[in-house]
């Protein structure tokens, strides 16, 4: 069993938390950008309050533990562990009350590069205690507007975990998908779901925008997010995020396995 203790200096070994490789100018572009309702930032999430560039680093100072400062400008950004602590085991108590009544989830990535694996065990978890994990619309388009321009997407399944990988990409280089900030796969995903006549997901868990659009619909949902996200910690303010944990998210993705035994084991879901 990993203490906390011992996750604590983990966390701060490997960067998840404490100073990240994530900047403090990264993060207050993203504040900026979601003040404007940019909807590269808000991740599929339509806030209900006005949340200001200062209202956001307020709130993610007390969420994440950033500085609190608006002249502080520069520098790496920096998440306390025991926020992330804390986040972790509010992640593990959502996880182990759905497993208990074998309900229904689905996870979904937008960091498969880093995160497939981490979301791979806890979906494995779930699946071996009875919990039906949903992989509905697989080979589905979906059309993302990007940097350059919309690009078409396939919606895919590994291990239970949802991502999104380029048109015709197969093989080991192309296996863990592309990065993105959309929410157009978990409507994708869902609308599936509806058209199956299923039942729909008790709970979604994963980032960006697979949590904040789930939410938006109404749909419980739990992820993980860095400093630049702040639209999970919106929601969780709000209500519609359920648990977002700070933590640097593009991180190697073997960092991720400490979290992991830590979040199963407190979730009762070890084997």
């Amino acid at each position: 069993m990993l203490s906390t203790g011992a996750l604590r200096a983990h966390l701060l070994a490997a960067r998840l938390a404490g100073p990240v490789a994530t900047t403090r100018e990264e993060s207050l572009r993203s504040y900026r950008l979601f003040a404007a309702r940019d909807p590269r930032v808000t991740l599929g999430l339509d806030p209900e309050s006005a949340w200001g560039e200062r209202d956001l680093i307020a709130l993610m100072a007390d969420r994440c533990g950033v500085s609190a400062d608006p002249g502080q400008v520069s520098g790496p950004d920096v998440i306390d562990p025991e926020r992330t602590l804390g986040g972790l085991d509010a992640f593990a108590g959502r996880l182990g009350e759905v497993a208990a009544r074998r309900g229904v989830v689905m996870f979904g990535t937008g960091h498969p590069h880093r995160l497939l694996g981490f979301y791979a065990a806890l979906a494995d978890a779930l699946s071996a205690v009875g919990c039906e994990v949903l992989t509905p619309a697989q080979g589905r388009c979906v059309d993302i507007t990007t940097r350059f321009g919309v690009r078409t997407y396939n919606l895919e399944y590994v291990r239970g975990v949802a991502l999104v990988r380029e048109r015709g990409a197969r093989g080991a280089g192309s296996v863990t998908g592309v990065h993105t900030h959309s929410p157009l796969p978990v409507r994708a995903a869902l609308e599936g779901v509806v058209e199956g006549g299923g039942p729909l997901p008790e709970l979604v868990v994963g980032d960006h925008g697979w949590v904040c659009g789930a939410g938006q619909l109404g749909i419980e949902a739990i992820g993980l997010a860095d400093t630049d996200d702040p639209a999970l910690f919106v929601g969780e303010a709000e209500g519609r995020v359920s648990v977002a944990v700070p933590l640097d998210d593009a991180v190697r993705s073997d960092y991720y396995r400490p979290l992991t035994r830590y979040v199963l084991n407190r979730a009762c879901l070890s084997q």
